[in-house]
């Protein structure tokens, strides 16, 4: 009998080990699957910000390709600085940058968050301004032309503004610590002199 209540006890120690060892077991199992899901949604959040960062990134500098040739275009067609290039193909590479640039655009609207859809809505149409102005669809003079150059980059630095919140980048591009800078313009031109 003495046996019998000496094997109950070491009946009842195993219950209590194998019931602490499936605990244990049960808690590792749920400790890791918490761990490797965490581990998987910053893997994701990770994967979006490289998607969002080269989308950001690839859009203004389709933006800045676009007012480069626009400027070029706009120069030739003014006489300010003459071009290699016939009017009409600066005017196709014109197309197929805004084209590019729209492909860009698309992929901010898929990937990017409220403020920056917005933002790129701005640069958008201030981006337009400028070519719209260099093909000749808008007319005006050579201080509107220099003021649509500084919106364009006014609002190309509130996407930077925007894009950088989107991704949790501290600081800010613009403010009292970044004084707005002016367009960088060649100086006046003189009248021609003789023998000059």
């Amino acid at each position: 009998m003495t046996w019998w209540l000496g094997d109950g006890l070491g009946t009842g120690e195993q219950l209590v080990t194998i019931a602490a060892v499936l605990l244990g077991a049960l808690t590792t199992h749920l400790a890791n699957y918490v761990m490797e899901r965490s581990r998987h949604r910053r893997e994701l959040l990770t994967r979006w910000d490289d998607r969002k960062l080269d989308a950001y990134s690839g859009y203004v500098d389709r933006v800045r390709a676009g007012i480069f040739l626009a400027v070029r275009l706009y120069e030739h067609r003014e006489g300010l600085r003459r071009s290699e290039h016939s009017e009409a193909e600066m005017v196709a590479e014109l197309a197929e940058a805004e084209r590019h640039r729209g492909r860009s655009f698309e992929q901010i609207m898929l990937l990017g968050g409220d403020e920056v859809v917005e933002a790129a809505h701005e640069l958008n149409a201030a981006a337009l301004a400028v070519e719209w102005q260099a093909t000749g669809k808008t007319v005006g003079t050579l201080e509107e032309w220099r003021e649509r150059n500084r919106v364009v980059f006014r609002e190309i630095n509130q996407f930077h503004e925007a894009a950088r919140g989107d991704l949790g980048v501290q600081g800010k591009v613009t403010g009292e610590g970044h004084p707005e800078r002016g367009l960088l313009l060649p100086s006046a031109r003189r009248g021609s002199e003789p023998g000059t």
